[in-house]
């Protein structure tokens, strides 16, 4: 009779004769039943802690609708630009404010753009006789209705934007909306930029004298500096913003 041979270094000392995957014979001694189960567990929390990792970074893929925070964009929001304090530093408002073109409604976006210009009271001592300062102020408001606005906000009008030769970089305002910047463009234009939940808006602001005497008038004095308006600005869309939530 054959006998079995020796099993020699295939198995250490705490492996019997068993064959492998005989799973009704009882473990062998010293063998600890919870050690792959621990493994598992350890690697199921490694799992969702990368898994957790990737949602907040990335996004888990499923889209919001964007918060609008009680904004209202329609053919009447126009209104809510009153100008307190622009037009106390400029003089009178000439007209009341009106709706300019790229005017949007659809699903996705609600847009109005409106203006309204400002003038030096008449008699005013500030220029020279005969002349006067203008300024234009445009608000632009949009509403996004199924997309979150915050990273093209960012793109279009945080530091990254690419500036112009004599555009100014972007200034952040703080506490004004969930995100807010003011620049001047090629030193004729302020543009201050609001982000607030689902709403974007913009507010700009330029000036320009006139010369309204009998003949051609002196030399021509130099409109107020953009920055001049900065924070009336400010203040006024405080205002705005806050309007367009009543409204």
């Amino acid at each position: 009779m054959i006998s079995e041979p020796e099993l020699i270094g295939d198995f250490g000392p705490e492996h019997t004769a068993e064959t492998v995957g005989d799973v009704d014979r009882k473990p062998a001694p010293g063998r600890r039943r919870g050690h792959g189960l621990l493994w598992g567990a350890a690697g199921a929390l490694i799992a969702s802690a990368v898994w957790a990792t990737a949602v907040f970074a990335y996004g888990d893929g499923v889209t919001r609708t964007p918060d609008a925070r009680g904004y209202r964009v329609d053919g009447r929001s126009c209104s809510a630009m009153q100008l307190k304090a622009l037009t106390a530093s400029v003089g009178k408002r000439e007209d009341a404010p009106a709706l300019a073109p790229g005017r949007i409604e659809h699903p996705a976006l609600h847009r109005v753009r409106c203006f309204i210009g400002l003038a030096s009271e008449e008699g005013a001592e500030t220029y020279a006789q005969g002349w006067s300062v203008y300024a234009h102020v445009g608000l632009t408001v949009e509403l996004y209705k199924e997309t979150d606005p915050r990273s093209e906000f960012e793109a279009r009008e945080g530091p990254s934007a690419l500036e112009g030769e004599d555009e100014k970089g972007a200034e952040l305002v703080p506490n004004l909306g969930d995100r807010a910047y003011l620049r001047t463009d090629f030193g004729e234009q302020s543009r201050l930029s609001v982000l607030d939940g689902a709403a974007v808006l913009t507010l700009t602001v330029s000036a320009s004298t006139t010369y309204s005497g009998p003949d051609d008038g002196d030399d021509e004095p130099e409109a107020p500096a953009p920055e001049s308006f900065h924070a009336d600005m400010i203040s006024d869309m405080r205002d705005v913003m806050e309007k367009l939530k009543t409204t």
